[in-house]
C-alpha cells in the first residue's frame, strides 16, 4: 500500500501510550491512597536496587504558547516561587515516610509549565531541599526542560553546580509566521547562544525539541528548521507530534483552527524528511519520536535495552517507582497510578498541611501489568511478546485478524505469540499498540478523546 494511503488509513485517534491504562481508562472508583502509600512500600521490595525517579511539575509561565497542552498558570506575579516551592517541599516529605531506607534519586526532571520562570536561587532552594535525607545514585540523570527566552547563564550554572547534566530546550520550528501562530517567539542565534552556554557550563546532552503539524507548517518551512538545527547539533533531537486537543479546558489552543494545520500526509512528509536528514547526520532513532547521537545517554538506554517510557516520556532510567511533585503531576508505582489536583492554590494548600494532594488513581490488574509490559516493549522495542492466556479465545481471534491486516500493509510481522514492527510501521505504533488495548476495545467511552496518529 502506498505512504498515502497508509497515513488515511491509519490517521484515527489514538493514545501516545505514556502509561497503560491511559488516564481516561483509570478506575477511580477503586482507587484509595491507602492502596496507593502500600503500593510505594511495594515497589521498594520488588525492585530494590531500582531507586526512585522525580518528576517535579512547575507550573508557571509568562505567557501562553497556543501549541501546548501541559498544565500551567500563566502570570507575571514572581511572587508565586516560594509558596510554591515550600508546597513541593512539603509533599516531598509526606512521601519520604513511606521510604523503609533512605530513598535514592536516580533521575531528577524539572518540567511545566516554565521551570526557569523560576529563579536560579529558587531553583536551588527547591533541589537542594528534595535532595535533603536522600542519596543520589553515581548514573543519576538530573534534567530540566528550558525556555531559550529565560533560561539564563545563571540558570544553567545553578543547576549545573547541584548535578544536572541534561537540558532541553523547547524549539518547536524556526519559521516565523508558524512562530506567530502559537505566540512563541524565538531567534535562531537566541537557541544557538543558549545551547553554546549550556556546553560551556558542562552540560553533556543537551536536547533540541521540535513538533510537527503545528499550523501554517510547510515541508519548505520546516527542512530549513531542520538544517538550522543540525548546524547546532544536539546531541539529542525530539521530533513530537503536535496534539491538536482543543477541547481540554486551558491549553490554549484556540488563536487558529484545524484548516491551519498540515494535513495528515502533509505532516508525515515532513516528519519522513526530517527523520531521513537526522539519521544522515549519524542520529539513531529512538522510539516513536527522538532521536540521539551515539554518544547519548539515551542511545546506550537503547542498547543496554534499558529504555522505559513513562509519563515523563522516554527515560534511560527505567526505575519502576516515578513520584510525582508539584500540581498536576502524575505518578507510577508499575502497581498504581496517582495524579495530583490540577488547582493550584488546592495544591498549595493540602501539602502544606500534611495531606497528599491526590485527584484520582488507578489500581492495576493483573492483566493489566501484562498488558502494559507488552506495549511498553512496543513503543520502546518496537517488538514484543505475550502469554496467549491473558486474552479470551475471542479476544485472540480478533487480535490476529488486526495483526494481519498490519502484516498486509507491511507494517509488522508476526507469529503467534510475539511481532517485531518494521521500519515503515514505526510511525504507526501507537496504532498498533491500540490493539492490546482492552479498555480501548471493550469500553469506548466519548471522555476519551485522543489526538490523532498521524
Amino acid at each position: 500500500m502506498a505512504p498515502t494511503q497508509l497515513i488515511e488509513k491509519y490517521n484515527v485517534a489514538a493514545p501516545r501510550y505514556t502509561s497503560y491504562p491511559t488516564v481516561p481508562f483509570w478506575n477511580t472508583a477503586s482507587f484509595s491512597e491507602k492502596a496507593w502509600r502500600e503500593s510505594i512500600v511495594q515497589a521498594q521490595i520488588e525492585d530494590p536496587t531500582g531507586g526512585v525517579s522525580l518528576y517535579v511539575h512547575l507550573p508557571y509561565c509568562e505567557s501562553m504558547c497556543t501549541f501546548c497542552a501541559c498544565h500551567k498558570r500563566i502570570t507575571h506575579n514572581h511572587a508565586v516561587e516560594e509558596p510554591y516551592i515550600e508546597a513541593v517541599l512539603s509533599e516531598w516529605r509526606i512521601y519520604k515516610q513511606q521510604f523503609k531506607k533512605t530513598p535514592r534519586i536516580v533521575e531528577l526532571h524539572l518540567g511545566g509549565g516554565t521551570p526557569t520562570f523560576f529563579s536560579p536561587q529558587n531553583l536551588q532552594k527547591l533541589v537542594e531541599g528534595l535532595l535533603v535525607g536522600t542519596t543520589t545514585d553515581p548514573n543519576a540523570e538530573f534534567s530540566f526542560e528550558g525556555h531559550p527566552g529565560s533560561t539564563t547563564k545563571a540558570h544553567l550554572q545553578t543547576l549545573h553546580a547541584l548535578g544536572f547534566r541534561r537540558v532541553s530546550f523547547g524549539v518547536q520550528d524556526y519559521d516565523p509566521i508558524v512562530q506567530l501562530a502559537i505566540k512563541r517567539i524565538q531567534m535562531p542565534d537566541q537557541i544557538a547562544k543558549v545551547t553554546a552556554q549550556a556546553r560551556e557550563v558542562g552540560y553533556t546532552s543537551v536536547s533540541h525539541d521540535l513538533v510537527v503539524g503545528l499550523p501554517f507548517q510547510t515541508l519548505k518551512g520546516f527542512t530549513k528548521t531542520i538544517q538550522q538545527t543540525l548546524q547546532m547539533r544536539p546531541d539529542r533531537l525530539s521530533l513530537y507530534s503536535y496534539a491538536h486537543v482543543p477541547w481540554l479546558k486551558g491549553n490554549g489552543q484556540r488563536g487558529f483552527d484545524e484548516n491551519n494545520l498540515p494535513t495528515a500526509v502533509q505532516k508525515q512528509e515532513i516528519y519522513a524528511l526530517a527523520r531521513q536528514q537526522f539519521e544522515a547526520a549519524g542520529y539513531v532513532e529512538i522510539g516513536m519520536d527522538h532521536f540521539a547521537l551515539t554518544n547519548d545517554r539515551l542511545f546506550e538506554a537503547l542498547e543496554n535495552k534499558q529504555l522505559h517510557r513513562n509519563f515523563m516520556g522516554y527515560t534511560t532510567t527505567p526505575a519502576r517507582l516515578l513520584v510525582g511533585l508539584g500540581v498536576s503531576a502524575i505518578s507510577d508505582s508499575w502497581r498504581v497510578f496517582t495524579q495530583n489536583t490540577k488547582d493550584v492554590e488546592e495544591y498549595i494548600y493540602l501539602a502544606k498541611q500534611g495531606i497528599l494532594p491526590l485527584l484520582k488513581g488507578h489500581v492495576l490488574s493483573d492483566t493489566d501489568l501484562k498488558i502494559r509490559q507488552l506495549i511498553l516493549n512496543l513503543m520502546c522495542l518496537f517488538e514484543t511478546n505475550w502469554d496467549n492466556s491473558i486474552f479470551s479465545e475471542s479476544q485472540r481471534a480478533t487480535l490476529y485478524v488486526q495483526l494481519e491486516r498490519f502484516a498486509a500493509d507491511g507494517l509488522l510481522a508476526f507469529d503467534d505469540t510475539s511481532l517485531r514492527i518494521s521500519s515503515q510501521g514505526r510511525p504507526f505504533v501507537r496504532n498498533i499498540s491500540m490493539i492490546f488495548d482492552e479498555y480501548l476495545n471493550e469500553k469506548p467511552t466519548p471522555a476519551a478523546r485522543f489526538s490523532n496518529a498521524i
